[in-house]
């Protein structure tokens, strides 16, 4: 055991500065890409898990600058909004892109049998005192919601999916842009495109 210890400092000690900084960033790829998988593994949207695993396509060096310029761009895009997931379960707050996408669905349902079920759903899911994906939103908002319930319209979550949207915007999306794993992203792109050209 001594004598591994021994070769391994011996090894350390012998290797370049910037051999160090470039294992250092192999070592904290690594994690990430431990941490997706975990949180892969752990993720109930199987649509997620399964556009992760596609090989036949991944996002162009383009498709990823693009994610920087708005968190719109980034949610429009699958790749996108399930890297954004990915990053949000890491920091633990997905509730927040869960409730914004039930949002976005049930402004599309149009029987109002559908309206009231759905609501009553994303009620249950994400409103509700001790919600199981309960979200942060004040008192009227939530009173508003509540009061809604009766008669659903496709509007009835609007005021609460923008208060998401914005907080999201203004604290998580920046932080993804900033993080590892757009980071990781953004070379992998960059990556594809010369496996493409060679």
């Amino acid at each position: 055991m001594r004598e591994n210890l021994a070769q391994s400092m011996a090894f350390t000690d012998c290797m370049k500065p910037t051999d160090l900084s470039t294992e250092k960033k192999d070592i904290k790829r690594r994690n990430w890409r431990n941490r997706i998988g975990f949180l892969l593994k752990t993720n109930s949207s199987l649509s997620i898990l399964q556009l992760m695993r596609n090989r036949t396509y991944r996002p162009t060096t383009d498709d990823v600058n693009q994610w920087a310029q708005s968190l719109d761009t980034l949610l429009s895009h699958k790749y996108g909004k399930a890297a954004f997931f990915i990053f949000l379960k890491s920091e633990f707050c997905e509730e927040n892109i869960e409730f914004w996408t039930a949002c976005e669905d049930f402004r599309n349902q149009t029987s109002q049998k559908e309206l009231v079920s759905k609501a009553n759903s994303i009620y249950e899911e994400f409103i509700k005192s001790e919600a199981p994906k309960e979200i942060n939103l004040d008192f009227h908002t939530k009173n508003a919601i509540i009061e809604s319930l009766h008669q659903p319209t496709t509007m009835s979550f609007l005021a609460a999916q923008r208060k998401v949207y914005s907080l999201m915007e203004n604290n998580s999306y920046p932080r993804f842009i900033h993080s590892d794993l757009y980071k990781e992203l953004c070379e992998a792109a960059r990556g594809e495109g010369k496996h493409i050209k060679s």
